[in-house]
């Protein structure tokens, strides 16, 4: 919504205005007028009064939609809702994935340099936050993420496909999001994104593919539309990306994670056609086309 910043001054601004109408047409008596003080206004080259609206473009999306915190953080508890106009929505289901603007809607489940491996439970009604566990223990990354990261709602990587020519079969998951901007995201927040390149992580045999995007409301958003505008304007970022995913697990005596794709991060045109194809899963998933054999929460 727009944000009016309301003059304080104007009574004395119009009292000035009036005596200087009076001054210039003392024989006419010319009443003080609206019209008469805009023209006075005018010849001293001062602006008649306008509010000023102040126009903030990335809000739109992410005012429609709320974020509840539930139980304490960090534990097995915490879980964070979403809600529209009141009423409660998964963020994975609700939120729409495309904007009219042609940017994509981006939920932040890990703010850029913090650790604990949150995610958007897909197998709990309503889809919440929570933190991620491993044999009964809340899961941290083993050092902090870089960027901010989530996911594209109303995507989903069908287990049940195989790739065509990486010959790997989808997580299980919807697409996740690497956003690459210099602020950093509240965990919960909806963000349109601008999508510009793609690596395809393979992760224990899975297909996960790692979608590169710039927050719409970043200073270099207009500067980047494509995967050789961030090696332009973020050199060395694409390399780091690809570094971070393929040895965060080795600390834990884990092999790195191996890319498919001759390890290139893949421009915008192959990255949009990915999402179309995971939209496509998800709605095949949605509709019942494909069975729900992995206990998904589908509202």
């Amino acid at each position: 919504r727009p944000r009016v910043t309301r003059h304080t001054h104007t009574q004395p601004a119009k009292m000035v205005l009036a005596a200087l109408v009076n001054m210039v047409a003392p024989a006419a008596r010319i009443a003080p007028s609206r019209v008469a003080s805009q023209r006075v206004a005018q010849a001293l080259r001062v602006p008649a009064f306008r509010p000023r609206v102040a126009f903030h473009a990335a809000r739109t999306v992410s005012a429609k939609y709320a974020s509840e915190k539930k139980g304490d953080y960090p534990s097995m508890d915490f879980r964070i809702f979403f809600s529209e106009d009141g009423k409660a929505i998964s963020p994975w289901h609700n939120v729409p994935l495309h904007n009219a603007d042609g940017t994509v809607n981006f939920i932040c489940e890990i703010p850029k340099e913090t650790k604990a491996k949150m995610e958007v439970a897909t197998d709990e009604e309503l889809t919440p936050i929570k933190q991620d566990t491993k044999k009964g223990k809340l899961r941290d990354y083993p050092y902090n993420i870089n960027w901010n990261y989530g996911m594209i709602p109303q995507t989903w990587e069908d287990p049940n496909h195989e790739h065509p020519t990486m010959k790997v079969m989808g997580d299980n998951d919807p697409v996740d999001v690497v956003e690459i901007g210099a602020a950093a995201l509240p965990m919960g927040s909806i963000s349109p994104v601008k999508p510009v390149g793609v690596y395809a992580m393979i992760d224990d045999g899975e297909l996960d593919w790692k979608v590169i995007a710039i927050s719409a409301a970043d200073p270099k958003a207009g500067d980047i539309n494509d995967v050789e505008d961030v090696e332009k304007h973020f050199p060395g970022e694409l390399e780091k990306i690809r570094v971070w995913f393929r040895d965060y697990k080795t600390p834990d005596g884990k092999p790195q994670n191996k890319f498919g794709l001759d390890d290139k991060c893949m421009n915008k045109e192959y990255t949009m056609g990915v999402i179309e194809e995971t939209s496509k899963f998800y709605q095949d998933l949605m509709s019942g086309k494909t069975e729900n054999t992995k206990g998904l929460s589908l509202k």
